[in-house]
């Protein structure tokens, strides 16, 4: 018999996933039981449902869309920040909601995960509030949901809601709707008017110094060729910013840098200051990736072209993202020839001493220990603004949450985002206060056999918040753990991980060759550094 529950599964597979996250939950065991029998998708339960969320966001990032399952009320809201984060990131991630049975509902009977009020849609509200496209289903609409579900994410690359009442996935339904699915997940191109791609081409033709800042909705949207193919053909000088950092490689010759305002290195401020246009792609000027909104240009400088909305020097109208990207990489336009310029410096492993590690030293041999094609992810703190400061080797990635900011978040991501490829390894970078709020999830990293790199900051305490207010006061302080004891305490075996420590400059560059050496087990790096020792450009930016 074919249900609901599978439809909206082969649905899932087809937008572009063969992993489930969640937790589960008395409302959502019958529709897990769909999932564990199929034999093209794989059900990989978390400790709770925030850092189920976390982990399918990275997971996303890295295979373009994610799913997980939690169960009504409790699950949900516990899983809000991490969803709310992917809303405010602009990350394709789907929640599945377990609710209870639709005569149950339909009765307002005072059943458990509720208020106790009969009232069954407090929780979709708080979704529709914060913006999330809300798909409940039943059994009349339950088809209809789910394809207008399929579409609107395919079109928006943004997070959406389903929910599921306990009932409903075993309903029957016609198995030729499976025939539909492949039509239903492509993306529906939209003309792009001749018009607005020549007005495009000659303010591109006619500027002395054009300039391409490449923004993470690129990425969300797969364009990263597309984009390159328009900067290499035209020689457009580009940045970045610690949103986007990495979606083109840092490699190439027209790479100018990772742009952050006042805050940007020299060079790529320079670059920037000089650009009479900015075509902006994809890219959102947030305060903690424009040095607090000190960027150089001004809305009669910009082109910007986003998921929502096209602008042109203030005009601003609705065009389709993709296909206007699409296009203007094979729009036929003349540039003047410039000379290939290299801004950013390369990276070299700095020179290690005996003293006791800094927070420069720390994030110049990080990136200089980065290997081509692996991805860095950079907590919210002293890792983020150290790392972003820093040039990436060929096709390498980059994973942050500056906008959403929620510490806590790049452990699990990184776990989402090995699980998506396993070939491609993960480096993290973190500190303590942070991988205390979910480092439950070193159990399923050891389930799961996984085995990134992850080096943990310890230095007494939250750094950046010191920075921001109280730099001694008790509220920045965190408890001590003994992290050697993390992979016997969360079920390692003893071939799965080991834990090094680096205290001064040579401790770090032997511990980071050592333990990019051992890629068949996940390893913990506990990096010892000053309390107060925090990177420059984050003591600039508190001063603004």
């Amino acid at each position: 018999m074919y249900t609901v529950g599978d439809y909206l599964l082969d649905v899932v597979h087809a937008l572009g996933t063969d992993k489930v996250f969640g937790v589960p939950g008395d409302y959502n065991l019958q529709f897990l039981d769909h999932i564990t029998a199929r034999n093209d998708m794989k059900w990989i339960g978390d400790a709770n449902e925030l850092n189920a969320a976390y982990l399918t966001d990275g997971y996303a990032r890295k295979n373009g869309f994610g799913a997980l399952v939690t169960t009504f009320g409790v699950g949900e809201l516990s899983a809000l920040n991490g969803l709310a984060g992917a809303m405010s990131e602009h990350v394709p991630v789907l929640e599945i909601v377990g609710s209870p049975r639709t005569n149950v509902q339909k009765d307002q009977q005072l059943v458990h995960h509720t208020f106790g009020d009969g009232d069954f849609l407090k929780f979709e509200e708080a979704h529709k509030a914060l913006g999330f496209d809300v798909y409940h289903l039943t059994k009349d609409n339950a088809i209809d949901q789910i394809d207008a579900m399929a579409r609107t994410l395919v079109a928006t690359k943004k997070p959406a809601y389903v929910v599921l009442p306990l009932d409903l996935g075993d309903v029957s339904v016609n198995p030729f709707l499976k025939d539909k699915i492949a039509d239903l997940v492509q993306p529906v191109r939209q003309d792009v008017p001749t018009s607005l791609l020549a007005e495009i081409g000659k303010y591109l033709s006619q500027a002395t110094h054009p300039l391409v800042l490449v923004g993470h909705e690129v990425a969300r949207f797969w364009l990263e060729n597309e984009v390159q193919k328009l900067i290499t053909d035209h020689d457009l000088a580009f940045v970045d910013n610690g949103l986007s950092k990495g979606t083109l490689s840092e490699d190439l010759p027209q790479f100018a840098g990772t742009y952050n305002g006042e805050l940007s290195p020299d060079t790529t401020k320079k670059v920037v200051d000089q650009a009479d246009l900015v075509l902006l792609l994809g890219a959102k000027i947030t305060d903690s990736v424009s040095g607090s909104f000190t960027q150089s240009f001004t809305d009669d400088q910009v082109i910007a072209v986003n998921a929502n909305v096209t602008s042109v020097f203030g005009r601003k109208m609705r065009i389709d993202f993709r296909s206007l990207i699409e296009e203007l990489a094979k729009f036929n336009f003349t540039t003047a020839a410039r000379p290939l310029f290299k801004t950013v410096q390369p990276r070299t492993l700095p020179t290690a001493s005996d003293r006791l590690l800094t927070q420069e030293f720390y994030d110049q041999a990080v990136e200089a220990n980065l290997q081509p094609g692996q991805t860095l992810l950079a907590e919210q703190g002293t890792s983020y603004f150290g790392l972003t400061t820093q040039p990436l080797p060929k096709d390498a990635k980059f994973i942050g949450q500056p906008l959403s900011g929620s510490i806590g978040y790049t452990f699990p991501a990184t776990l989402g985002s090995q699980i998506a490829d396993p070939q491609s390894r993960n480096v993290l970078s973190i500190g303590e206060g942070s991988l205390q709020m979910t480092l439950q999830e070193f159990g399923l990293a050891f389930r799961e056999n996984l085995h990134p790199l992850i080096l943990l900051i310890e230095n007494d305490g939250y750094t950046v918040e010191r920075y921001i207010h109280g730099m001694d006061q008790s509220y920045n302080n965190v408890p001590a753990f003994d992290y050697d004891q993390v992979p016997q305490f969360f079920g390692a075996s003893d071939d799965q991980a080991v834990v090094l420590n680096a205290r001064t400059e040579n401790e770090l560059l032997t511990t980071l060759k050592k333990a990019q050496e051992m890629t068949d087990k996940l390893v913990l790096v506990r990096v010892h550094m000053a309390q107060k020792d925090a990177p420059e450009v984050l003591e600039k930016m508190v001063k603004m």
